[in-house]
Formats: C-alpha cells, sequence, structure tokens
C-alpha cells in the first residue's frame, strides 16, 4: 500500500468571526469563508482526512506546502509508517508542527477507516466520556453577563466553566484594543461574579491569553486562590519562561501551559522541568495525534496532568486513550452568551463533542477519527483548486 494521492479540498462556509487590526478575533457580520479538508489515498482505495476543526482553529495546508513539502516525502510511502513519516516532516526545516499536525491526522484517520476501528482502539482506548468545561468567548461584556452565563452552563450540566474576560478588548471604551495596557482589575471583577453566583460546587478557570505582566500574574493569581479557582492558563505571553517559573514558585493555585509555545514535545518538556508550568498544554497543532501522544506521556512520566487544548475529533480521540487522571477535561466551546452547546458545522453530520445531561462529553468509536463528513454540502460549496 502507497501513498498515491494528497489535496485540500477547499469549500465555502458562513461564518461570523474576523480579525481586528491587533490581531485578535471578534464578531462581525456573516461572510462565506474558504474552509478545507486535506485528503491523503492510496493505491489500494484508502483514504484519510483531517479537516481545520470548527471554527477553524486548527492548521490548514496551504496548496504550495502540499505541493513542494508534503508530496515529495510521502508519496510513494506506506501512510502505516506514521511514526517514520513524522520523524521525516519534524526534521524538515520547510514543516511547520501544524503542518506536521494535519497531515499525521489524516493518516492515523486513514489507518483507522482502513481497519473499521478509531484511532482510540489503535492507541488503546481508556475511556468514553470525559468531564467537559464551558469555555466562553472573550469580551462578553459585565461581570453580571458572564455570572449569569456560567449559571446557564450549570443548568445546562457543565460541572466546570473557564472565563475568557477582556482580551485585546478595551472593558471602558468597549471597543477592540492591542492588548496592553490589561485590565486585570476588572477581569477579577468577572470571576469574583461567576464564582459568587455559582456558587462553590463548580470548578472555574480563568485564561488571560498572554496579556499580563508578571506583577499582574501574581496579584491575578492571589485573587484567584481566594476564589478557589482550579487552574490559572497562560496568563503572559509565552516568550517568558522565567517569569513563568517565578509565577509557579509564588502560586499555590496551578499555572496551565504553555499553550501557544511552539516545540510540541520538546519545548514543554522543558517548561516542565525549569518548573514553568503546573499544568501541561497542548493540542493536535503540536505535531498531529503522534505529537500529542509524544507530549502526553512525557508529563504522565514526569507525574503531571496535561490539559488538551480546544476540542475536535482528532483531541477528542487522544482523551479516550487517556486516563482521567492525566487529562481531566474537555475544552467545549468558544460560547458566546446566547450558548451553552457548540454549534455543528454544516460539513458534518454529527457533532465532535456530544455532552450527556451530567456535563461529560462522549467520545465517539466510529472508523478513523469518527468524523462524518456531509459530502453533499461540501460537494455543493466547493471551490474549483
Amino acid at each position: 500500500m502507497k501513498i498515491t494521492e494528497i489535496e485540500q479540498i477547499t469549500f465555502t462556509v458562513t461564518t461570523s468571526g474576523r480579525r481586528t487590526k491587533w490581531g485578535y478575533g471578534e464578531l462581525g457580520p456573516e461572510r462565506e469563508a474558504p474552509h478545507s479538508i486535506t485528503r491523503i489515498a492510496t493505491d489500494d482505495g484508502q483514504e484519510g482526512y483531517a479537516e481545520q476543526g470548527w471554527p477553524g482553529y486548527f492548521y490548514t495546508p496551504r496548496r504550495d506546502e502540499i505541493d513542494d513539502l508534503v508530496k515529495p516525502i510521502l508519496i510513494g510511502e506506506d501512510p502505516l509508517d506514521r511514526e517514520r513519516l513524522w520523524q521525516l516532516m519534524s526534521r524538515h526545516y520547510g514543516f511547520t508542527e501544524g503542518l506536521i499536525g494535519n497531515i499525521d491526522c489524516a493518516l492515523w484517520d486513514l489507518a483507522g477507516r482502513m481497519t473499521g476501528l478509531s484511532v482510540s482502539r489503535l492507541l488503546g482506548r481508556a475511556r468514553g466520556k470525559v468531564k467537559a468545561y464551558a469555555s466562553t468567548a472573550p469580551n462578553l461584556g459585565t461581570p453580571e453577563q458572564y455570572a449569569q452565563h456560567a449559571l446557564d452552563c450549570k443548568a445546562a450540566g457543565y460541572k466546570a466553566y473557564k472565563v475568557h474576560a477582556n482580551i485585546f478588548w478595551d472593558p471602558t471604551k468597549q471597543e477592540a484594543a492591542p492588548g496592553r495596557p490589561a485590565y486585570p482589575k476588572e477581569d477579577v471583577d468577572i470571576c469574583r461574579a461567576v464564582r459568587e453566583t455559582v456558587g462553590d460546587d463548580m470548578a472555574l478557570m480563568l485564561d488571560p491569553w498572554g496579556i499580563y505582566t508578571l506583577d499582574e500574574s501574581i496579584w491575578v493569581g492571589h485573587r484567584l486562590e481566594e476564589l478557589d479557582y482550579t487552574f490559572f492558563e497562560h496568563p503572559m505571553h509565552e516568550r517568558l519562561v522565567e517569569p513563568y517559573r517565578k509565577l509557579c514558585s509564588e502560586l499555590q493555585i496551578p499555572v496551565c501551559g504553555p499553550e501557544l509555545a511552539p516545540g510540541g514535545v520538546f519545548s514543554r518538556a522543558e517548561w516542565a522541568l525549569q518548573h514553568a508550568t503546573d499544568i501541561g498544554r497542548t493540542d493536535i497543532n503540536f505535531g498531529g495525534i503522534t505529537g500529542v501522544r509524544k507530549t502526553v506521556d512525557m508529563y504522565e512520566a514526569l507525574g503531571m496532568k496535561c490539559e488538551i487544548h480546544v476540542g475536535g475529533f482528532a483531541n477528542a480521540q487522544i482523551l479516550a486513550a487517556t486516563d482521567a487522571d492525566i487529562c481531566e477535561y474537555f475544552e467545549r466551546g468558544l460560547l458566546r452568551l446566547d450558548e451553552v452547546h457548540t454549534s455543528t458545522p454544516p460539513y458534518l453530520k454529527a457533532p465532535c463533542d456530544p455532552m450527556d445531561g451530567d456535563g461529560n462529553v462522549l467520545l465517539w468509536d466510529g472508523p478513523g477519527l469518527s468524523c462524518e463528513l456531509d459530502w453533499d454540502y461540501i460537494n455543493d460549496h466547493r471551490v474549483a483548486a
């Protein structure tokens, strides 16, 4: 069996997301935007797919990357040699971790579809459900609005809730901003309102998305300790490893990260050994299923937890193949004030994250990544190459 085809299938979806001039996302008017799926096919008719996730979080290869980087390495290779191909891509200076992740996920999907087994079965399945936390969109409004949203999520069954507060946003002027100055006091006001409203029996987290200084992070961290928050994620820019080490030594609340720092398992091992983080963080943008599995195993060997960043079918399969003592939560979001559940994009027949009434995401066990694509929608909205 040899790889014979690799292509990007591009189609349009309706989205309301856009980038501000500061680089951060916000809601805007609805528009049609391109969305892509990577397809890998073999000489005996096997196929595997990897998709961007919704709303387009995971890395999408450019066509020139497929033609100039991926095809020269993968065409003619056995798609089941995933570790060998991962090592070849990882050593190639042209490959980003996101590109490796996209291709690796498609290879895992192909293997699962070929065998009729889910990726989690191929990895070694550990569980069929995982605790969810409701993860808010940023910049939702007042402390009272966040508190009501948290209460709505609790009523929907969630046992945990994560706040994204004022990120690249000026809460006084109510407009997009460059990220500095940050608004730690206003963020803590939101966190306090949420805790006071939902009570003591809901796990709470805060993710400021890297906008605080060390002094601000220490101050906010101590306030979160007083409010009995579960973890404090990505408070400073992740160039700053030494300040993270100082932060972890200063706080009792666990610091979760790195969220966006490049380097995959290798940089995360250094962060862990430097005691610059208490809870690990990764997702398939950092080397795909192969890369994340290496990272989770590293954290387990060091006696640390690792929270998987955002949702998606591939991350769900990793969670299904890990123990709850290592990876506790599924991040479900990003949710606006009028949402307690994630939406299912039109190109899928089923969501990646169905949730039961007790706040658990049920982990699919279908072939490959368990992703059922709606080919009628895809073909009707396809964009010519």
